[in-house]
């Protein structure tokens, strides 16, 4: 075996290990958590701060089961409201004109999302260099739970007189300003973008299903068991191959997500999670059916319009701005191709040069959808609540 064979033997073992062992450690196969932050103004002078924080992740720090019974209750929660609000205040710093606000006594209470119960905390806010909101320049940094899940996000939005805007923190980019230039079209336009690529990325159930799609494309169908079927020998049938796959899963997830944010079909998510996970299923378990397998890119176009709904509820939980919703809503569609193409882009130059090989055809193809159905069905009895 060449040294290239070796090589790209490695890094499609990588990429199966990956696709094995990442789901198991992600529950849901999305971002591990998110906070909600939502910066307002309550009339012309005061000013409020809003913080969701998931009641998984205030109790992974305060350890809130005092009686060890397994539930988390609101009358435990209260019992460390004090080094609670002492621990969200800690992490949250707002600041106008390189002055420091001040937040008043923090209003506790319960929330519910669609992913659980959230703690909620609501201050009112001084600033004592801010003498008119219209005018607002401020900052706001956030720093809770990112030393502990770098995957963690934490989803901003303010309304101010005349400004909105909205912003995702990380532990790569924990603050944001607020003021007139960052709701400019081109800021809003640029953040949508970079959210929808960091989505498709750490989306390992929408990777999964589009890798299940193209495993077959540099094989040449016949009647035998696909781990015989042999290498197409041109790249152009390939190409095309990809194409309309990947074509008809964009116009498909393109068509839902715009439906969603527009509000003109909204599907539970207690629908659309379970389906996105049927989907893997049965993409690769159509690898595994060979010769009567379903043509890819119908798939790809039925199952992109389940998929869309998923990328909806995510850019509906960053918080569209009304005065730039297409620029958010194009933003963020062009940011998941763009991190689709790059997945494309790295699959596939791999694929292509392992197809000629019995690992890439029996380990990668076979083996690896049979871990996909495995996985997908986990996913599917997680999200239908069976464990």
């Amino acid at each position: 075996m060449s040294a290239l064979h070796r090589w790209l033997l490695s890094a499609m073992t990588g990429l199966l290990a990956l696709l094995a062992l990442t789901p198991w450690q992600t529950v849901q196969a999305h971002s591990s958590s998110n906070s909600y932050l939502a910066l307002e103004a309550k009339g012309a002078q005061e000013l409020t701060l809003r913080a969701d924080i998931h009641l998984r992740d205030v109790d992974f720090t305060f350890d809130l089961d005092a009686d060890r019974d397994g539930h988390v209750t609101w009358g435990e929660t209260l019992a460390q409201q004090a080094p609670i609000d002492a621990w969200l205040r800690q992490g949250l710093a707002l600041s106008s004109a390189g002055q420091a606000c001040t937040l008043g006594a923090a209003d506790l209470q319960a929330s519910t999302r669609a992913d659980g119960p959230y703690l909620s905390a609501l201050w009112r806010v001084s600033c004592p260099a801010l003498s008119d909101l219209a005018q607002a320049d401020l900052e706001l940094r956030y720093g809770l739970i990112f030393e502990r899940d770098g995957l963690h996000r934490a989803l901003f939005k303010a309304e101010l007189p005349g400004l909105q805007t909205n912003a995702v923190l990380s532990p790569e980019s924990p603050q944001v300003r607020i003021a007139q230039e960052q709701a400019a079209g081109l800021a809003i336009f640029g953040r949508y973008v970079a959210e929808g690529v960091w989505h498709i990325w750490i989306g390992i159930d929408h990777i999964v299903f589009l890798i299940s799609l193209l495993l077959l494309a540099p094989l040449a169908p016949t009647r035998k068991p696909v781990t015989q079927w042999r290498a197409v020998p041109r790249a152009e049938p390939v190409i095309r191959d990809v194409v309309w796959v990947v074509t008809a899963f964009t116009v498909a997830h393109s068509i839902t997500l715009g439906l969603s944010v527009m509000k003109w079909l909204e599907p539970p998510a207690d629908f659309v999670e379970p389906a996105i996970a049927l989907s893997v299923v049965l993409a690769a378990l159509n690898n595994l059916m060979g010769w009567s397998a379903l043509r890819r890119w119908p798939l790809a176009f039925v199952f992109g319009l389940v998929h869309g709904f998923g990328f909806a509820s995510v850019l509906i939980d960053l918080g569209l701005p009304a005065s730039a919703l297409a620029l958010s809503l194009v933003g963020f569609n062009i940011g998941v191709e763009i991190g689709q193409l790059a997945i494309v882009l790295v699959f596939m130059p791999l694929a292509w040069l392992m197809r000629n090989t019995f690992f890439y055809r029996t380990v990668i193809v076979a083996g690896g959808s049979a871990a996909i159905v495995v996985l997908g069905t986990v996913w599917t009895a997680q999200r239908i609540g069976l464990f």
